[in-house]
């Protein structure tokens, strides 16, 4: 099945890819590898912002580690044409801003690690780190970078 037909499946429709808020791109290949940039969550159009452990719980940062993700396979698809080009998602890295006390930063990125996982199949497995941040841009709750191996 085509990536795009998983993503009909779904009832997910890639957005218009964001662009980038300060001096960086959004994505970068080199050889096989593309490497994305942060993308935080968004949430009808504006970033989701909150603490997770303090404003929001662990499910609702689940589903912006989701929306995260939906916004990552935009940008993939706009740099490469074709989401089918993907060979295999190599690493996540997900950033969840949360309190010093929470503890569940791993369960809020499976939100954007089950999605991979739903659209690409076992090329959506992937190696993460799930950190707990302070503070990430414009307030956001979470913030998702991944390495995706990539064909011609």
């Amino acid at each position: 099945m085509s990536v795009y037909d998983k993503l009909k499946e779904l009832r997910i429709t890639l957005p218009e890819p964001i662009s980038p808020a300060a001096a960086f791109v959004m994505t970068v290949r080199t050889g096989n590898l593309l490497f994305v940039s942060g993308h935080i969550a968004r949430r009808d159009g504006k970033p989701w912002v909150g603490q997770l452990g303090s404003e929001l719980a662990t499910q609702e940062g689940k589903q912006a580690a989701r929306n995260a993700a939906i916004d990552v396979l935009a940008t993939m698809h706009h740099a490469l044409g074709d989401l089918n080009k993907v060979q295999r998602i190599v690493k996540v890295l997900s950033l969840v801003n949360s309190t010093s006390r929470f503890v569940e930063q791993h369960l809020v990125a499976n939100g954007a690690s089950e999605l991979l996982q739903e659209v690409f199949g076992e090329k959506g497995k992937h190696a993460r780190s799930a950190i707990g941040m302070a503070q990430l841009p414009l307030g956001a709750c979470f913030e998702i970078e991944l390495v995706a191996e990539v064909s011609d």
